[in-house]
Protein backbone atom coordinates (compact mmCIF):
# COMPACT_ATOMS: atom_id res chain seq x y z
CA UNK A 1 0.00 0.00 0.00
CA UNK A 2 1.44 3.55 -0.95
CA UNK A 3 2.39 6.34 2.15
CA UNK A 4 -0.23 8.58 2.47
CA UNK A 5 1.89 12.36 3.55
CA UNK A 6 -0.47 14.04 5.77
CA UNK A 7 -0.39 17.96 5.00
CA UNK A 8 0.35 18.62 8.45
CA UNK A 9 3.28 17.10 10.44
CA UNK A 10 4.92 17.28 13.79
CA UNK A 11 8.45 16.19 13.38
CA UNK A 12 10.57 15.67 16.79
CA UNK A 13 14.32 16.75 15.56
CA UNK A 14 17.21 17.28 17.34
CA UNK A 15 18.50 19.65 20.06
CA UNK A 16 14.55 18.36 21.96
CA UNK A 17 12.68 20.34 19.60
CA UNK A 18 9.72 19.36 17.68
CA UNK A 19 8.70 20.99 14.38
CA UNK A 20 5.00 21.67 13.19
CA UNK A 21 5.26 21.60 9.12
CA UNK A 22 2.43 22.36 6.88
CA UNK A 23 3.11 21.27 3.16
CA UNK A 24 6.39 20.95 3.91
CA UNK A 25 6.81 24.12 5.43
CA UNK A 26 7.99 24.92 9.34
CA UNK A 27 5.14 26.87 11.19
CA UNK A 28 6.11 26.69 14.79
CA UNK A 29 8.59 24.95 16.68
CA UNK A 30 8.36 23.61 20.34
CA UNK A 31 11.25 24.05 22.18
CA UNK A 32 12.11 21.94 25.85
CA UNK A 33 15.55 21.91 25.77
CA UNK A 34 17.07 22.44 29.46
CA UNK A 35 19.30 25.15 27.89
CA UNK A 36 16.07 27.59 29.26
CA UNK A 37 13.76 27.90 32.27
CA UNK A 38 10.59 26.35 30.37
CA UNK A 39 9.69 25.07 26.83
CA UNK A 40 8.27 27.54 24.08
CA UNK A 41 7.10 27.83 21.10
CA UNK A 42 9.28 29.81 18.08
CA UNK A 43 8.82 30.91 15.94
CA UNK A 44 5.64 31.41 14.84
CA UNK A 45 5.75 31.56 10.75
CA UNK A 46 3.16 34.05 9.72
CA UNK A 47 1.42 34.04 5.99
CA UNK A 48 4.23 36.17 4.32
CA UNK A 49 7.13 33.46 5.99
CA UNK A 50 8.34 36.14 8.70
CA UNK A 51 8.31 35.03 12.14
CA UNK A 52 5.30 37.15 14.28
CA UNK A 53 7.15 36.34 17.56
CA UNK A 54 11.10 36.69 19.15
CA UNK A 55 12.89 36.07 22.33
CA UNK A 56 13.45 38.67 25.09
CA UNK A 57 12.19 42.30 24.96
CA UNK A 58 14.24 44.73 22.65
CA UNK A 59 14.95 46.89 25.24
CA UNK A 60 15.25 45.47 28.47
CA UNK A 61 17.86 42.07 29.61
CA UNK A 62 15.67 41.99 32.15
CA UNK A 63 12.92 40.11 30.19
CA UNK A 64 14.93 37.73 28.90
CA UNK A 65 12.45 34.71 30.08
CA UNK A 66 9.77 36.36 27.30
CA UNK A 67 10.28 33.54 25.23
CA UNK A 68 7.81 33.68 21.94
CA UNK A 69 5.01 31.62 23.35
CA UNK A 70 5.38 30.23 26.50
CA UNK A 71 4.08 28.95 30.15
CA UNK A 72 4.53 30.59 33.54
CA UNK A 73 3.58 31.89 36.41
CA UNK A 74 4.62 34.35 38.79
CA UNK A 75 3.37 32.41 42.11
CA UNK A 76 3.08 29.14 42.87
CA UNK A 77 2.97 28.88 46.72
CA UNK A 78 5.29 31.52 47.06
CA UNK A 79 7.68 30.02 44.24
CA UNK A 80 8.50 32.38 41.17
CA UNK A 81 8.25 30.43 38.08
CA UNK A 82 7.90 33.96 35.62
CA UNK A 83 11.48 35.34 35.95
CA UNK A 84 14.66 33.67 35.00
CA UNK A 85 16.04 34.07 38.24
CA UNK A 86 14.73 31.72 40.59
CA UNK A 87 16.16 27.97 40.41
CA UNK A 88 12.18 26.87 40.06
CA UNK A 89 12.19 25.60 36.24
CA UNK A 90 9.44 23.65 34.42
CA UNK A 91 11.02 20.55 32.56
CA UNK A 92 9.85 17.92 29.74
CA UNK A 93 8.99 14.89 31.57
CA UNK A 94 7.94 12.59 28.48
CA UNK A 95 6.09 13.04 25.53
CA UNK A 96 2.72 10.99 24.86
CA UNK A 97 1.95 11.26 21.54
CA UNK A 98 3.13 12.86 17.88
CA UNK A 99 0.17 12.97 15.41
CA UNK A 100 -0.01 13.97 12.08
CA UNK A 101 -2.77 14.38 9.56
CA UNK A 102 -4.22 16.50 6.43
CA UNK A 103 -6.56 18.73 8.85
CA UNK A 104 -3.65 19.48 11.72
CA UNK A 105 -0.70 18.01 13.52
CA UNK A 106 -0.94 17.75 17.05
CA UNK A 107 1.64 16.64 20.26
CA UNK A 108 0.92 15.67 23.48
CA UNK A 109 3.06 15.99 26.29
CA UNK A 110 3.35 16.03 30.11
CA UNK A 111 5.55 19.06 31.88
CA UNK A 112 6.78 18.86 35.62
CA UNK A 113 7.03 22.19 37.51
CA UNK A 114 9.87 22.19 39.84
CA UNK A 115 10.92 24.12 42.84
CA UNK A 116 14.82 23.81 41.82
CA UNK A 117 15.43 22.31 45.02
CA UNK A 118 13.05 19.04 45.63
CA UNK A 119 13.19 16.26 42.63
CA UNK A 120 9.92 15.98 43.12
CA UNK A 121 7.29 18.39 41.27
CA UNK A 122 4.83 20.34 43.11
CA UNK A 123 2.59 19.97 39.80
CA UNK A 124 2.11 18.20 36.16
CA UNK A 125 1.14 19.78 32.82
CA UNK A 126 -0.21 17.71 30.43
CA UNK A 127 -0.62 19.85 27.19
CA UNK A 128 -1.48 19.50 23.77
CA UNK A 129 -0.47 21.45 20.89
CA UNK A 130 -2.38 21.10 17.30
CA UNK A 131 -1.53 23.37 14.48
CA UNK A 132 -4.05 23.78 11.75
CA UNK A 133 -3.64 25.61 8.61
CA UNK A 134 -6.16 27.86 7.26
CA UNK A 135 -7.25 29.88 4.15
CA UNK A 136 -4.67 32.11 2.47
CA UNK A 137 -1.32 30.85 4.14
CA UNK A 138 -2.84 31.54 7.60
CA UNK A 139 -2.87 28.86 10.36
CA UNK A 140 -4.21 28.51 13.98
CA UNK A 141 -2.26 27.21 17.10
CA UNK A 142 -4.62 25.41 19.59
CA UNK A 143 -3.20 25.13 23.28
CA UNK A 144 -4.51 23.40 25.82
CA UNK A 145 -3.26 22.16 29.11
CA UNK A 146 -4.28 20.42 32.40
CA UNK A 147 -2.70 21.05 35.46
CA UNK A 148 -2.59 18.85 38.65
CA UNK A 149 -0.97 19.41 41.88
CA UNK A 150 0.94 16.52 43.36
CA UNK A 151 -0.37 17.46 46.71
CA UNK A 152 -3.95 17.11 47.76
CA UNK A 153 -3.59 20.97 46.19
CA UNK A 154 -1.80 23.71 45.08
CA UNK A 155 -2.86 27.71 45.16
CA UNK A 156 -1.64 30.00 42.30
CA UNK A 157 -1.17 33.04 43.90
CA UNK A 158 -3.10 36.37 42.47
CA UNK A 159 -0.65 37.90 40.05
CA UNK A 160 -0.69 39.42 36.42
CA UNK A 161 2.04 37.25 35.27
CA UNK A 162 0.69 34.04 33.68
CA UNK A 163 -0.68 31.67 32.64
CA UNK A 164 0.09 32.00 28.73
CA UNK A 165 1.92 34.59 26.75
CA UNK A 166 2.99 35.93 23.85
CA UNK A 167 5.90 38.26 22.82
CA UNK A 168 5.19 39.70 19.41
CA UNK A 169 8.26 40.38 17.07
CA UNK A 170 9.95 44.13 17.40
CA UNK A 171 8.13 45.63 14.40
CA UNK A 172 4.25 44.10 15.24
CA UNK A 173 5.04 46.22 19.06
CA UNK A 174 3.61 49.30 19.27
CA UNK A 175 6.59 51.05 20.73
CA UNK A 176 9.26 49.86 18.99
CA UNK A 177 6.92 49.11 15.80
CA UNK A 178 4.11 50.26 14.01
CA UNK A 179 1.39 48.22 15.64
CA UNK A 180 -1.50 48.40 17.78
CA UNK A 181 -3.35 46.22 20.39
CA UNK A 182 -6.95 46.07 19.96
CA UNK A 183 -9.30 43.60 22.00
CA UNK A 184 -12.64 41.77 21.49
CA UNK A 185 -14.36 44.40 22.88
CA UNK A 186 -13.16 47.16 20.33
CA UNK A 187 -10.54 49.00 22.89
CA UNK A 188 -7.34 49.94 21.43
CA UNK A 189 -4.16 50.47 22.97
CA UNK A 190 -2.19 49.40 26.41
CA UNK A 191 -3.97 52.37 28.38
CA UNK A 192 -7.82 51.48 27.61
CA UNK A 193 -7.38 47.38 27.46
CA UNK A 194 -4.70 46.84 30.75
CA UNK A 195 -6.76 44.97 33.28
CA UNK A 196 -9.51 44.52 31.06
CA UNK A 197 -11.59 41.28 30.73
CA UNK A 198 -12.10 40.37 26.63
CA UNK A 199 -12.80 37.36 25.16
CA UNK A 200 -9.81 37.74 22.70
CA UNK A 201 -7.25 40.16 22.25
CA UNK A 202 -5.26 41.27 18.64
CA UNK A 203 -1.76 42.40 18.20
CA UNK A 204 -0.83 43.23 14.46
CA UNK A 205 1.47 45.26 12.53
CA UNK A 206 3.81 45.88 9.56
CA UNK A 207 6.12 42.48 9.65
CA UNK A 208 7.99 43.36 5.88
CA UNK A 209 7.89 46.22 4.03
CA UNK A 210 3.88 46.76 2.99
CA UNK A 211 3.32 43.64 5.01
CA UNK A 212 0.59 43.67 7.95
CA UNK A 213 -0.02 40.64 9.74
CA UNK A 214 -0.44 39.58 13.46
CA UNK A 215 -1.43 37.41 16.42
CA UNK A 216 -5.36 37.07 17.63
CA UNK A 217 -5.51 35.24 21.10
CA UNK A 218 -8.30 33.93 21.67
CA UNK A 219 -9.71 32.50 25.56
CA UNK A 220 -11.78 29.72 25.80
CA UNK A 221 -15.45 29.83 27.66
CA UNK A 222 -14.65 26.97 29.57
CA UNK A 223 -11.59 28.78 31.25
CA UNK A 224 -12.37 29.93 34.84
CA UNK A 225 -13.01 33.82 35.02
CA UNK A 226 -13.73 34.25 31.18
CA UNK A 227 -13.33 36.71 30.01
CA UNK A 228 -10.13 36.58 31.62
CA UNK A 229 -8.25 39.84 32.56
CA UNK A 230 -5.21 40.40 29.62
CA UNK A 231 -1.94 42.29 31.02
CA UNK A 232 -0.69 43.57 27.76
CA UNK A 233 2.39 45.98 26.97
CA UNK A 234 3.32 48.46 24.22
CA UNK A 235 6.49 47.16 24.19
CA UNK A 236 5.45 44.01 22.70
CA UNK A 237 3.22 41.56 24.53
CA UNK A 238 0.15 39.95 25.82
CA UNK A 239 -0.77 37.82 28.13
CA UNK A 240 -4.24 35.98 29.44
CA UNK A 241 -4.17 36.97 33.24
CA UNK A 242 -5.47 33.37 34.77
CA UNK A 243 -4.99 35.01 38.51
CA UNK A 244 -5.54 38.96 38.11
CA UNK A 245 -8.66 39.07 39.84
CA UNK A 246 -7.33 37.06 42.77
CA UNK A 247 -5.61 33.78 43.59
CA UNK A 248 -6.83 30.32 42.15
CA UNK A 249 -6.66 26.69 44.15
CA UNK A 250 -5.96 23.97 42.22
CA UNK A 251 -8.05 20.58 43.59
CA UNK A 252 -6.14 17.16 42.93
CA UNK A 253 -9.26 15.59 42.36
CA UNK A 254 -10.10 17.92 39.48
CA UNK A 255 -7.03 19.61 38.11
CA UNK A 256 -7.48 22.42 36.06
CA UNK A 257 -7.93 22.58 32.42
CA UNK A 258 -6.91 25.97 30.40
CA UNK A 259 -7.96 26.25 26.48
CA UNK A 260 -6.02 29.06 24.09
CA UNK A 261 -6.04 29.39 19.97
CA UNK A 262 -3.88 31.91 18.77
CA UNK A 263 -4.45 32.98 15.16
CA UNK A 264 -1.65 34.04 12.53
CA UNK A 265 -3.32 36.34 10.36
CA UNK A 266 -3.09 38.57 7.10
CA UNK A 267 -3.87 42.02 7.91
CA UNK A 268 -4.37 44.39 10.98
CA UNK A 269 -7.33 43.32 13.54
CA UNK A 270 -10.95 42.27 12.28
CA UNK A 271 -13.33 42.10 14.64
CA UNK A 272 -16.08 40.25 12.43
CA UNK A 273 -13.41 37.86 11.47
CA UNK A 274 -12.25 37.11 14.73
CA UNK A 275 -16.00 36.64 16.33
CA UNK A 276 -16.33 33.91 13.65
CA UNK A 277 -13.03 31.87 15.02
CA UNK A 278 -13.77 32.22 18.04
CA UNK A 279 -17.80 30.87 17.92
CA UNK A 280 -15.63 27.51 16.29
CA UNK A 281 -13.24 27.61 18.86
CA UNK A 282 -16.13 27.76 21.52
CA UNK A 283 -18.08 24.90 20.17
CA UNK A 284 -15.21 22.67 19.92
CA UNK A 285 -14.57 19.93 22.09
CA UNK A 286 -11.36 19.51 24.57
CA UNK A 287 -8.48 16.98 23.86
CA UNK A 288 -8.20 14.07 25.49
CA UNK A 289 -5.14 11.87 25.81
CA UNK A 290 -6.27 8.56 25.83
CA UNK A 291 -4.48 4.82 25.94
CA UNK A 292 -4.10 4.03 21.88
CA UNK A 293 -5.40 0.98 20.47
CA UNK A 294 -3.08 0.54 17.29
CA UNK A 295 0.15 -1.31 17.51
CA UNK A 296 3.00 0.68 18.30
CA UNK A 297 1.70 3.37 19.77
CA UNK A 298 1.17 4.16 23.23
CA UNK A 299 -1.21 7.01 23.69
CA UNK A 300 -3.83 8.88 21.17
CA UNK A 301 -5.31 12.52 21.03
CA UNK A 302 -9.13 12.62 20.61
CA UNK A 303 -11.64 15.38 21.03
Amino acid sequence: MPYHFPRCQAVPVAGHQVQFLVDGEERTRWHFGSDYPRPFLYPLIGPSGHTLTRIGHPGAPNHDHHQSVWFAHHKVLGIDFWGNTSPACIRQKEWLAYEDGDDEARIAVRLGWYDGHDPKELMTQDVVIALRPGDDHEAFIEIQSMLTPTAAQIELEKTNFGLLAVRVAKSISAYFGGGQLVDSEGRVGEPAIFGQQAKWMDYSGPIAPDVTEGITFFDHPTNPGHPTHWHVREDGWMGASLCFAGPRLIEKTTPLTLRYLLHLHNGGADNERSAAVFETFANQQAYAIEKATVKHTMYAIRR
